[in-house]
């Protein structure tokens, strides 16, 4: 990362809360080219792509069970479609452009239909050259909101990601380059989270809503100033609330703080040359009325239990620097096979149990995200651990997961450091 903009004055990055459309059934966003003050103010502001002239994009609070209408308008010179990560939705909807719709065309409005079948803290983004149009800005929050919120006097949004860009603000387009796309992928030299509220008191009990949204960056964060559990992962609550520690969140994945106020509040990523400041939270006053109590869990989402799985694929990943050779024709594979082919990698009846081992062959982390489900993380015992939507595999290790796969349709199947995505791990599951 550039120093240079942690040693300025963090408190000169500008905490500005994003327009929130909350419970609204019909909603427009319009992708367009937008300038956005990324660098502490004082720096030179950033060409970037966003929705409805902000980046990120307005956060979406929708409520469970409700049906939505979502009509995306392209005011991009190129294609596009949005993604609605995390979403159980309907296939149709999913915003895989060659898989499940067509491009949104310039000056084209698509119109997605769906209904959230579960609460939670997920996320939108470009899915078409998203190693690109994300790195440029095409993302925003996505909260569905609980039945019965949890007792808390803030629910604020933590949107993370990093940029390559030049000392004026400029974003650098080396999207393709081969070695970043052989490596790590297209990594930022300035990284900032962008809150949705400026300023909270001691005292207060607050939800935190953390999305790494970045590209290619596995965020390891540290949250100061505040004492509390992580009650939610991907979206979907925990059963027992966990301590909170260092959060390590790969590409797309997400966490759900609920934590009390002690003193002002820093986010924190960790590096090897120290903790390089993301945003602050101000404290000012003190919440009188709030009585500390244990933090309570969240309820439970409406998941199918798993059976006996019927099936055991393993899904090798392949390629890459200081990887070993393989037979696709990209820099990486999954299984000998480089980027999307005609047969799926799995079939599976509706509502089937299966158990996949997701092997790392490479020299390198992967965040391997399923499309339209969630899945169990299987622990070194075998037991069960928690639901995600996108798992960290790291270089040279492997990890089981277990999926009821009872949503109908191609789903996609890929590693969300999306330059490895588009450098050949891609591959899909038909569920019919």
């Amino acid at each position: 990362m550039n120093r240079r903009y942690f040693l300025a004055s963090s408190s000169a990055i500008a905490i500005l809360p994003l327009p929130t459309f909350s419970g609204q059934t019909r909603l427009h966003l319009k992708a367009e080219a937008v300038t956005q003050q990324i660098l502490p103010l004082g720096d030179g502001t950033t060409s970037m792509l966003g929705f409805n002239g902000s980046m990120p994009g307005p956060e979406l609070r929708l409520r469970r069970g409700q049906h939505v209408q979502i009509d995306v308008e392209n005011g991009l010179d190129k294609g596009t479609a949005v993604h609605w990560h995390g979403i159980r939705l309907e296939n149709r909807m999913d915003g895989v452009p060659m898989v499940t719709q067509d491009l949104i065309e310039p000056a084209d409005i698509k119109a997605y239909t769906f209904v959230p079948p579960d609460s939670g803290t997920y996320w939108y983004h470009s899915h078409y050259t998203s190693h690109e149009q994300v790195a440029r800005g095409m993302m925003g929050a996505l909260i569905i909101e609980d039945d019965v919120p949890p007792d808390v006097d803030h629910d604020i949004t933590v949107l993370i990601s990093d940029w390559l860009m030049q000392k004026d603000g400029t974003l650098t387009d080396e999207f393709t380059d081969m070695h970043s796309l052989a490596h790590d992928g297209y990594m930022g030299n300035y990284a900032r989270a962008f809150l949705s509220q400026r300023q909270v008191k001691q005292g207060d009990r607050v939800r935190f809503r953390l999305i790494n949204a970045a590209t290619n960056r596995v965020f390891s964060t540290v949250v100061s100033g505040v004492s509390g559990s992580v009650v939610a992962l991907d979206g979907m609550a925990l059963a027992k609330p966990h301590a909170l520690t260092e959060l390590v969140l790969a590409p797309a994945q997400r966490a759900d703080l609920i934590v009390d106020i002690i003193s002002p509040v820093g986010f924190d990523m960790v590096t090897r040359q120290g903790p390089y400041r993301l945003a602050d939270l101000a404290v000012s006053g003190t919440n009188t009325d709030r009585k500390t109590g244990p933090i309570p869990a969240l309820a439970l989402p409406n998941l199918p239990l798993p059976d006996e799985p019927t099936q055991h694929l393993t899904l090798t990943m392949m390629g890459g620097a200081m990887g070993g050779r393989h037979e696709g024709d990209n820099i990486w594979a999954f299984n000998n096979i480089s980027d999307l082919q005609s047969e799926p990698f799995g079939s599976f009846k509706i509502g089937e149990t299966v158990r996949i081992t997701l092997a790392n062959d490479t020299s390198f982390p992967h965040g391997i995200h399923l499309h339209g489900h969630h899945f169990y993380e299987v622990d070194e015992e075998g037991v069960l651990g928690n639901l995600r939507d996108t798992t960290l595999v790291n270089a040279r290790e492997s990890r089981d997961i277990i999926c009821v796969f009872d949503n109908p349709g191609r789903w996609l199947l890929h590693c969300h450091m999306l330059s490895h995505a588009f450098g050949g791990m891609r591959t899909w599951v038909n569920v019919a």
